[in-house]
């Protein structure tokens, strides 16, 4: 079952939550971000292929080292994006995208506008993170 989407679909609070125009919609944003994040890590393997760090001066060896080592730490964010982004589109396919995985109750869709693989609703992201740092600080003492 396809759906075409009007132009500048945008879904909104008046509509039924997670309605099938509303998961074409996100479907479609992962699929853009996922083929981005593909495009700019094949940018980045084709750089990194085309420099050479067997460069006579420390200085420029040096810096050569460190911008590559920043170029690996971005593929790896990358990598782990698209994993998200992967696990995300499954959960359209089973009917479990836009609510929250602690709760059940579905993330406001202005958070998942601004990002798409959120699991979790702000109430229940905030409570995690205050559950994080409580242990951190622990940790510390």
């Amino acid at each position: 079952m396809s759906i075409t989407l009007p132009q500048n679909y945008r879904p909104t609070e008046r509509e039924a939550f997670m309605n099938p125009m509303q998961q074409e919609y996100f479907r479609q944003k992962l699929l853009r971000w996922k083929g981005e994040l593909i495009d700019e890590s094949n940018q980045t393997l084709q750089n990194m292929q085309e420099e050479s760090l067997a460069q006579p001066d420390l200085a420029d060896r040096a810096t050569a080292e460190t911008d590559r080592s920043l170029e690996l730490r971005t593929r790896d964010r990358f990598r782990k994006l698209i994993s998200k982004i992967d696990q995300a589109m499954k959960s359209i396919e089973e009917g479990t995208y836009g609510y929250c995985e602690e709760t059940g109750e579905p993330i406001s869709l202005k958070r998942l506008e601004a990002r798409p693989i959120a699991t979790l609703s702000v109430e229940a992201q905030e409570r995690h993170e205050r559950m994080e740092r409580t242990r951190r600080d622990e940790g510390a003492d």
